[in-house]
């Protein structure tokens, strides 16, 4: 790569850094066929990825959003886990506080006991 494309990128993202992220982010969008914005010049594609950022000729902040959404590996949901929700019911219920209190983004926890565990319990609390 030329010293001086890289020297124009760093005006453009003053990171190092980052600027491996997105021209490298950038490659890879050309590779798989996204438009360029500038003549190829007969340039390699990390070559055309940096001076489509010397030249800003292409959305820092859309290529950022891009990077981020190939790296995470799990979508983040706004329901709440199972199996988080029975952990911290137990968490509760050896602090002291019953179940049915436990209230958890507007869900609320019912405090069903079955015939068997409140055997162990009972069974846990004569050995202590």
């Amino acid at each position: 790569m030329a010293r001086v494309t890289v020297e124009d990128c760093i005006r453009v993202v003053p990171n190092r850094f980052d600027l491996v992220l997105l021209s490298a982010q950038r490659g890879r969008q050309i590779s798989a066929g996204s438009p360029l914005t500038i003549n190829r010049d007969n340039d390699k594609n990390p070559v055309v990825a940096l001076r489509e950022i010397a030249d800003q000729t292409i959305s820092l902040d859309d290529l950022q959003e891009n990077l981020i959404q190939g790296l995470q590996k799990h979508l983040q949901s706004d329901e709440p886990d199972e199996e988080l929700l029975g952990l911290m019911v137990e968490e509760n219920s050896y602090a002291g506080e019953p179940a049915h209190q436990l209230e958890i983004e507007g869900l609320a926890l019912d405090d069903e006991t079955s015939d068997d565990d409140e055997e162990l319990f009972e069974d846990i609390a004569e050995e202590e």
